[in-house]
């Protein structure tokens, strides 16, 4: 992921918008002072979620938002920055091989450019992770897109992996990989589909 730079929530300030950003490694002050502030401060907001049976996965997701103005009242990020949100999610993963379960933690940390509830801030989240499943995830896998060795005017290519996915999705297809296939053995059904 990209370094957060400012100048992104500067403009987002200045168009009148709004950003939710995941926080990682390659901004380890502004990191550090938010993973002190969640350990010692009282969120102002508190959501949980239980997800089962998904996968043989069942998963527990607890958001909390905490209100950033005291906590980055000192750092750059001072009036940029208004809420701060702290994502907890335990995992029990079920082995195949003999049934039993494994159990994973993660803490993950974003802020926000504006106060949000801890609910929205958990919907908002997952939403990411939808189009990240959808749309990129499809692209590197069933297009081959991250091992295409295309050098002169990649945007071109990428935009006809956008064209053709567009028309897949537009016809219906919900396994972009089974259609793909399907497409290539009979050439002919491509060219029923309608391109609205």
């Amino acid at each position: 992921m990209p370094c957060i730079v400012k100048k992104t929530f500067e403009a987002a300030l200045d168009a009148n918008s709004h950003l939710l950003v995941q926080v990682k490694d390659n901004q380890p002050s502004l990191l550090c002072a938010i993973e002190q502030a969640a350990e010692t401060k009282t969120p102002s907001d508190h959501h949980e979620t239980r997800t089962q049976n998904m996968r043989l996965r069942d998963e527990t997701r607890a958001v909390e938002v905490f209100d950033a103005g005291p906590i980055l009242k000192a750092t750059p990020w001072n009036g940029l920055v208004k809420a701060i949100i702290r994502v907890k999610r335990t995992t029990l993963i079920r082995r195949a091989k003999d049934g039993m379960w494994d159990k994973r933690e993660e803490v993950s940390f974003y802020v926000c450019s504006t106060m949000l509830g801890a609910k929205k801030a958990n919907d908002a989240i997952r939403g990411h992770w939808g189009v990240e499943n959808r749309n990129h995830y499809v692209r590197d896998v069933s297009m081959l897109e991250d091992a295409s060795r295309i050098r002169i005017n990649p945007g071109i290519f990428a935009r006809t992996r956008s064209f053709a996915l567009n028309i897949l999705r537009a016809n219906g297809a919900k396994n972009i990989a089974d259609a793909l296939w399907c497409n290539a053995l009979d050439f002919n059904k491509i060219l029923k589909y309608r391109y609205r």
